[in-house]
């Protein structure tokens, strides 16, 4: 057995999902990818696969190997690459994904620059409000806004971000401003789904949480409509401070609550290679920590 073959071949069942789409990918017959993936698990005395009639599943066997397999066949194209002088040229499809308005105000930025200096790369970016798995989704960079379980993954600190409670001027100018969380409750409130649950806030006072019940006149499941709505004069919302920075550097939204703040959130770049990056993720990766950890926002 061709062990290189037969991880190439493994490697490419899981990413395409299935021995038919696997085998077109590598131009051989779908008998052909079966046998070759049966043949490593005899070799290996254990089962990497849970086939069913609709789809191929990893073992918990499978899904460590799987990262093995990756993290070796691509030290192999990094040292092809850098045996035929092409390692310097990033190259190829960079998928990256992060939370919707992160991702509209400061990595769309990033990616374009990234593909003007590189113009033999392309990128894929998934701007959604959940946490995307970097392994089952082919992801190579994520920004994450939280503490960090432990896991395999590489994660790298570019900043961080505050929870914030905001309103316009006018809104306090008529209702006044709260000076304890307590005076919440007598407030008109704006909850977004998209970073706080209704019907309770938790913050700080000192080394004490405060649990904080609200009614949410207004609820919704996008950041920019919250937005939106207190840049209307409706209420207070609960944002991350990122996303109403230059609102609040124009003046057309007021921090409230300063003091009662929860500690701020870091937010990760991680993704998924060790100490051998692909260039492209690598190039993509410098660019990025240099450009966040210079933006005074997430500070």
């Amino acid at each position: 057995m061709d062990r290189l073959q037969a991880m190439t071949t493994f490697v490419t069942v899981v990413e395409t999902g299935g021995f038919a789409s696997a085998a077109r990918k590598l131009d051989v017959s779908p008998s052909v990818v079966s046998r070759v993936v049966t043949e490593l698990e005899e070799h290996l005395g254990v089962r990497l696969l849970t086939r069913t009639t609709r789809v191929v599943r990893l073992t918990d066997t499978g899904s460590g190997y799987f990262e093995d397999c990756r993290r070796i066949l691509g030290e192999i194209d990094i040292a092809e690459l850098s045996a035929t002088g092409t390692h310097s040229s990033p190259r190829g499809l960079l998928s990256i994904t992060a939370p919707v308005m992160f991702g509209r105000l400061h990595v769309t930025p990033i990616v374009l620059d990234y593909l003007r200096r590189y113009p033999e790369t392309d990128a894929n970016c998934w701007f959604v409000d959940r946490v995307v798995n970097l392994v089952d989704e082919g992801i190579d960079v994520a920004v994450r806004i939280a503490q960090l379980p432990d896991s395999s993954l590489q994660a790298i600190n570019v900043g961080r971000v505050r929870r914030v409670l905001c309103a316009s001027p006018a809104y306090l100018e008529q209702h006044g401003t709260p000076r304890h969380p307590d005076e919440l409750a007598e407030h008109v409130v704006i909850a977004s789904t998209g970073s706080s649950t209704p019907p309770e806030w938790r913050l700080q006072d000192g080394e004490r949480q405060i649990a904080v019940r609200t009614h949410a006149r207004f609820t919704t499941t996008t950041n920019d409509s919250a937005i939106a709505a207190a840049l209307a004069d409706f209420g207070i919302a609960r944002l991350m401070s990122y996303q109403v920075a230059q609102h609040v550097s124009e003046g057309r939204l007021v921090i409230v609550l300063p003091d009662f703040e929860p500690p701020p959130l870091p937010i990760h770049l991680v993704h998924r290679e060790g100490r051998h990056v692909a260039q492209k993720v690598r190039a993509f990766l410098d660019l990025a920590v240099s450009t966040l950890r210079a933006d005074d926002t997430l500070r």
